[in-house]
């Protein structure tokens, strides 16, 4: 059955930090409806647990079946949260610009329980987008990650971590692969 933004309720899940106002998740909370973020206690020093737990009530209190939306460690807060959520509630994932193990050990501020990230296959459909030159994931690890996950995979090219340092602040092709999946749903 062909999904539309309207037939389901999209939770922004960003990685460190936060997402600022120019950065794509943001710009898609503020253009679709039924978007809203899963806010964290601290996005500064992220503590794997409290995000996951965050994700499971935002995904709870959600009234139509969610589409999560993670980039860089809210992909891995999402792999994380998804043997915690109820069957069902959630019917698909989009992740952009996963987070390695390397690039989480090398952050004093993110929690180690983040890794090793989750290699199980995901109970909802996914499509994992990743870059050949984002300087927190190796492409290969971010391959392998489509392919434990179930997946699909898509090359990004050249694109850094699709931030808005690397040009991706309205990321207009990825909204446009965003409805090509829920389309698929």
């Amino acid at each position: 059955m062909a999904r539309r933004t309207s037939d389901v309720d999209i939770l922004i899940v960003p990685g460190l930090d936060n997402s600022s106002p120019e950065h794509w998740q943001s710009r898609w909370e503020q253009r679709l409806n039924t978007a809203a973020r899963v806010n964290q206690r601290d996005w500064s020093h992220p503590v794997r647990d409290e995000w996951i737990e965050s994700i499971v009530k935002a995904v709870a209190a959600c009234r139509q079946p969610v589409i999560l939306v993670g980039h860089s460690l809210g992909v891995a807060a999402i792999v994380h949260a998804a043997p915690h959520l109820t069957p069902g509630d959630v019917v698909g994932a989009f992740l952009v610009a996963p987070v390695g193990d390397t690039a989480i050990a090398a952050e004093d501020a993110i929690d180690r329980q983040f890794m090793p990230i989750p290699r199980e296959k995901l109970p909802f459909p996914s499509v994992l987008i990743a870059s050949h030159d984002d300087p927190y994931c190796p492409f290969l690890t971010a391959e392998e990650y489509a392919a434990a996950w179930g997946a699909e995979f898509v090359d990004a090219g050249h694109s850094g971590h699709l931030n808005t340092a690397s040009g991706h602040g309205p990321w207009p092709e990825g909204l446009m692969r965003f409805a090509g999946f829920l389309s698929k749903l």
